[in-house]
């Protein structure tokens, strides 16, 4: 039978329903960083997916980088996310929940006037939403090379803390310009030590986490999302496909829960060294990681199910169509209509709106 996007698919030690991915979102609906009862609404309102991945969870205080945003450092912040997993368990669901640290994404505001960290002492472009309102970026402080294994250690212990709030596994968040993709990219990494300069070296870093997390919870429970084509947020590689191509290769060593990777979100025209990546980015390093892959970005129904088909990609991922339609699955198996997504003003931050508010085929039907 040809594999689709709703056939069921064993990764790690799961066995998921279909192969449907609720993909990392930020909402900032987490005030004290501590996921909320309308948090385990909106996840659990979403259970059907094969597997969802929670918004980028903070694995430090020095990881922060937007406002109310939740953490898994500390146990109070475990016991809070507990209630999200068993409500989400109780739907039928599985749920990973991402690890993060912005690195150089950040700005002092959040860090009681103390300057971000970052491999290098090079500014992201542009500006920040804080709670004071948007900010421009800050040049972050290079960290102290005996200061990584401390981070490191960071990454597993933000994932011992998840395994016990219940979830089924971890992604270490290594894409959208955030610590793990600076040190990766030529562009924000200018060390000189054995953390830069080198593919290799470069890619210590994002390995050394791997191999922390894996360590504390299990490679079956270890997953890591990475942007290869990703040129936001001043992420621009001399040569992607070797840079990220070296670290896929050395994770293909690891029997992963699975592979998360993205599509360029933004335009790639006019550069050469990322021309490669058009012809779909699972497709580009498939050759290089046997595993489970997830592919994200720009993909709907159709463009799911051929990615597939096709074998490039193992599962994919939506994000905005999972805001606006909690019952994707369902949907996709009926060839139903999609809601459509309310304004960007319901993104970030805010209360039911826009947020658990969206029908199912069922409701929508019923209000007929």
């Amino acid at each position: 039978m040809e594999k689709n996007l709703l056939t069921e698919i064993k990764t790690g030690d799961l066995t998921l329903k279909n192969r449907i991915v609720m993909a990392p979102m930020t909402r900032s609906r987490a005030p004290q960083t501590l996921a909320t009862d309308l948090m385990a609404k909106y996840y659990a309102q979403r259970a059907s997916a094969g597997l969802l991945i929670t918004e980028g969870t903070q694995i430090s205080e020095q990881g922060i980088g937007y406002p109310w945003t939740p953490g898994i450092n500390t146990p109070e912040h475990a016991k809070a996310w507990k209630v999200v997993t068993d409500a989400v368990h109780a739907a039928g669901g599985k749920i990973f929940a991402q690890l993060w640290h912005v690195g150089r994404m950040s700005h002092s505001v959040f860090h009681n006037g103390e300057l971000p960290v970052a491999p290098s002492a090079v500014a992201a472009p542009g500006v920040q939403f804080t709670h004071k309102g948007m900010l421009e970026l800050e040049t972050p402080r290079a960290i102290n090379i005996d200061e990584i294994p401390g981070i490191v250690n960071d990454y597993a212990k933000a994932a011992l803390l998840a395994i016990e709030a219940g979830f089924d596994g971890v992604e270490i968040h290594g894409a959208n310009g955030y610590l793990v993709d600076q040190f990766i990219n030529s562009n924000s990494n200018k060390r000189e030590d054995a953390y830069g300069g080198s593919v290799e070296n470069r890619g210590r870093f994002a390995l050394e986490v791997v191999d922390a997390v894996v360590k504390a919870v299990g490679a079956h429970r270890t997953a890591i999302r990475l942007s290869p084509g990703g040129v936001t947020s001043g992420m621009l590689d001399e040569n992607p496909f070797e840079s990220y191509g070296y670290v896929i290769k050395q994770l293909a060593k690891h029997n992963l829960a699975y592979l998360h990777l993205m599509e360029p979100l933004a335009p790639i025209d006019g550069l050469a060294q990322y021309q490669i990546f058009k012809q779909g980015v699972a497709k580009t390093f498939r050759p290089f990681y046997p595993g489970t892959i997830v592919i994200n970005g720009g993909y709907d129904r159709e463009k799911g199910n051929a990615a597939v088909a096709s074998g490039d990609a193992d599962m994919v991922s939506f994000g905005k169509l999972f805001i606006a339609n909690p019952d994707l699955p369902e949907r996709f198996a009926a060839i139903a209509p999609l809601n459509e997504l309310l304004g960007q003003e319901t993104f970030y931050g805010g209360g039911e709106h826009g947020y658990t508010s969206y029908p199912t085929l069922a409701e929508a039907e019923a209000g007929r």
